[in-house]
């Protein structure tokens, strides 16, 4: 997937960091290889029941295609493939830190915002 370089107009550090964990499932299989260090086809399969075989597979393409994640393939049979995060992938832990502190505090809206929690001073 083709990455653009930013002018920085208003709004630009968030849109670049979007380009990379943007769509539902991309955040949370980073948020499983954080937890787990390495995940196997099956691992996400098991970890992640609702995905469908194909946006699993596209996911994992995509992110090791942007460099966030390293796809190793044993040579054996049946074959055995391996995905890691790689130095660019771990340097997004803070921001898939904060979604996580961000949904235990408003799991599923459980918790009513208040103007005072959502804008910063």
């Amino acid at each position: 997937m083709e990455r653009r370089a930013y002018d920085c107009a208003a709004g630009c550090p968030v849109e670049s960091t979007l380009q990379f964990v943007a769509g539902k499932w991309k955040s949370v299989i980073l948020y499983r290889l954080f937890q787990e260090q390495v995940g196997r086809y099956s691992d996400f399969e098991r970890w992640m029941p609702t995905i469908s075989a194909r946006m699993l597979a596209r996911q994992l393409r995509e992110l090791v295609a942007d460099g966030l994640l390293e796809k190793k393939i044993y040579a054996q049979v049946p074959p055995k493939t391996e995905y890691r995060l790689t130095a660019f992938g771990r340097s997004l832990w803070p921001v898939i830190s904060a979604m996580e502190q961000w949904g235990q505090r408003y799991n599923l809206g459980q918790v009513k915002a208040t103007s005072t929690d959502v804008l910063p001073k």
